[in-house]
């Protein structure tokens, strides 16, 4: 059997029902990692891939912290959680990232798995103007957790719903509260939080 590797999932036939959780994670927040945890428990996950963008659709022109220091956070989110692990494709692939390309690469390689995608109600909301949902939606299972006052849309109501608490943190405005030299503490594991600190990542 061959191993996997952690970067590029090299095939392992044990693996089943895989999590694809895509996000641009700046910073990855402990929202994220609740999300991921209880997507894992409900549905029966083998692993939980976090998928950083290289350059999000929607911000495009808008400036993002680096990929090495946002690689680096997620590392250190994940970490002591055996069933989370980040996948860097998007990264490695650089221009736009879009689901579509990474969920046909993926697909491509493990044809016979079962893929979950994970997004917030926010996401699906707009997910109409992604790039070929409806190719999506045939290659993986659309999971959605719901955001504050956010519901979910009726055209994709047969989405599979987390259930679990209504998370009003953003990445948003975890950088303003950093901006603005107000803690962050509790909204993003603290080894992330050390490391905006070190780095000043979001100082003025």
């Amino acid at each position: 059997m061959r191993t996997r590797n952690k970067e590029n999932l090299q095939s392992n036939t044990s693996v089943k029902r895989i999590g694809l959780f895509g996000g641009t994670f700046d910073p990855p927040h402990i929202g994220h990692l609740i999300i991921a945890e209880t997507a894992w428990e409900q549905l029966g996950l083998e692993k939980i891939y976090f998928v950083p963008a290289y350059i999000p659709p929607h911000k495009r022109g808008k400036k993002c912290t680096p990929v090495s220091h946002r690689l680096a956070m997620i590392q250190l989110a994940l970490k002591g959680n055996r069933h989370f692990d980040k996948l860097d494709c998007e990264i490695k692939r650089r221009g736009v990232s879009y689901t579509i390309d990474t969920l046909r690469d993926i697909k491509e390689q493990y044809c016979d798995d079962d893929l979950f995608f994970i997004l917030g109600s926010d996401n699906l909301q707009q997910f109409n103007t992604w790039k070929k949902p409806d190719e999506i939606v045939k290659l993986a299972h659309l999971v959605v957790y719901e955001r504050p006052n956010i519901p979910i849309p009726r055209k994709y109501s047969s989405a599979i719903r987390l259930n679990g608490p209504l998370l009003d943190i953003s990445s948003t405005d975890i950088r303003a509260k950093a901006m603005e030299q107000r803690s962050i503490r509790y909204l993003v594991p603290k080894a992330v939080e050390q490391y905006i600190l070190k780095h000043r990542l979001y100082g003025k």
